[in-house]
């Protein structure tokens, strides 16, 4: 990024993050929500509960500062500090929810985030950065290294050096790093660890913003129906094809990994009982950090399923002839007044009061919920475009394998193992055959299994038929045991 005069002077009339930094309430702000949403790595919260731990905190401040600090009821201020002025927090609505639910936005954590590197440290650390810089570009050169032969060298030399470190321990050299080594590659991994954390907000801003320049286009859209699916189904496979979407599904393919997830569970553990690494008086939440990371990856797959399930529904065709017909309405308003400008005599001049026309898109309801087919209408194709049936769009069950994982991993932390059938019972199936045929794959793919041949078990459902009525399912399988 180019840091010249007309940049740094735009990003400080713009930017959220340099709106905070010069706000009078800036302690206020970064020090509560750092409180109530980065420490604890809590993704949303709502209305009551938010306005409930503001008002404690403004009532300790105006009994240590005077009773008129801070003046305005806590709800004022968080919808202050949600409005576009501001841009602090992100307001939205959760599905099958009426009260408002608040999140930090992505600026906002880079500010509190940059704050906290203003503080002194005791020790900083310089010789773990060298070493991950220098990992790194080992990393991309034998990664792109295309002759075989020399891909071939470089791991006779790895082997090499590995066959020499095995021999000095036979011998009984064994190299340990001392203790400023250990806390400086300590220090390194916890701001690692936090930046990761801080990257999910980004990466479910940046879905969030590419679903509303989606929402803008159907609504503007001229052309046919058909043209329309097409164009916006393309650029979706572009997103997960995209950089950010490759980079992602790498990172949650790693992590949703049983054996992974036990490994960096046993590493913390054991690094987190070294004495050098004790004296640092680490953050007690460092010791599970990973579920964090699990937690902030699940809650962006679900921002993007439900955006999934929103586009889907935005395309139903009750909604497309609605904003068919708002953009008619509008052309003709702007039709209109530039008749109506023309028609004026020189030199006088129109004046037609807020003429703005603001379409406001339904607000994001970002928590899963099952997709409802709806009915489809017929629309008359337009001459010479062919129509797509989009009922199969809709007709589409959306199972949110993410969801489905924690249940396993919840299931787990207070015991060695479960059964599928136990599984089903403590989180009933609410998509019958989809969801069960869910859990097999992740028990194939993800964690821990044991398959019983000679012991089979009735998985039960309820699911509505088409009458209304509701009827029992059940599927009979070997018994599928998770392990932790």
């Amino acid at each position: 990024m180019n840091l010249d005069y007309v940049t740094l002077d735009l990003l400080r009339q713009s930017h959220p993050a340099w709106r905070l930094l010069r706000s009078d309430h800036a302690p206020l702000v970064a020090s509560f929500l750092q409180r109530v949403f980065i420490a604890p790595n809590v993704r949303v919260m709502p209305q009551s509960d938010l306005a409930e731990a503001l008002e404690d905190e403004l009532f300790a401040l105006r009994e240590r500062l005077g009773a008129g600090t801070f003046p305005k009821p806590a709800i004022d201020y968080l919808n202050d500090w949600a409005g576009t002025e501001k841009g602090w927090l992100r307001k939205f609505y959760a599905s099958g929810s009426d009260e408002p639910q608040f999140d930090l936005t992505p600026a906002t954590e880079k500010a509190v985030a940059w704050l906290g590197t203003l503080a002194a440290r005791s020790f900083v650390g310089t010789e773990s950065r060298l070493l991950t810089l220098f990992e790194l570009l080992k990393q991309m050169s034998e990664g792109s290294e295309t002759d075989p032969q020399a891909r071939i060298a470089e791991l006779r030399k790895r082997r090499d050096e590995i066959d020499f470190e095995i021999a000095r321990v036979e011998a009984g050299d064994i190299s340990l790093l001392d203790d400023t080594a250990l806390k400086d590659r300590f220090q390194q991994f916890t701001q690692l660890a936090r930046d990761l954390l801080t990257d999910f907000r980004e990466v479910e801003h940046n879905f969030r913003g590419l679903d509303r320049r989606v929402r803008e286009r159907i609504a503007l859209w001229e052309g046919s129906k058909g043209a329309l699916l097409e164009e916006i189904m393309g650029e979706r496979d572009a997103i997960a094809d995209s950089d950010q979407g490759r980079s992602f599904r790498a990172f949650w393919d790693f992590l949703m990994s049983s054996s992974r997830q036990e490994e960096l569970s046993n590493l913390l553990e054991r690094v987190l009982a070294l004495p050098p690494v004790a004296e640092l008086k680490p953050d007690a939440r460092i010791r599970r950090v990973h579920y964090d990371w699990l937690e902030a990856g699940e809650h962006a797959q679900r921002t993007v399923a439900q955006l999934s399930q929103q586009l889907r529904r935005f395309l139903d065709d009750q909604a497309w002839l609605e904003n068919r017909r708002i953009m008619d309405i509008l052309h003709g308003i702007e039709a209109k007044a530039l008749a109506l400008r023309e028609s004026l005599p020189p030199g006088e001049v129109m004046s037609i009061a807020d003429t703005a026309a603001g379409i406001e898109l339904p607000m994001e309801r970002p928590l899963y919920t099952p997709t409802v087919k709806p009915v489809i209408a017929d629309i008359e194709p337009e001459s010479g475009d062919v129509e797509v049936d989009a009922a199969a769009l809709y007709s589409q069950i959306l199972i949110d394998k993410a969801q489905l994982a924690r249940h396993i991993r919840h299931a787990l932390q207070d015991r060695s193992q479960i059964t599928l059938r136990e599984l089903c019972e403590m989180q009933p199936l609410r998509h019958g055959l989809a969801e069960l045929v869910a859990y097999l794959q992740l028990a194939g793919d993800t964690f821990k299994t044991v398959t019983d041949e000679e012991a089979a078990e009735t998985i039960v459902w309820k699911r509505e038929g088409p009458d209304g009525q509701e009827y029992v399912k059940q599927a009979r399988l070997p018994r599928v045991i998770f392990v932790r």
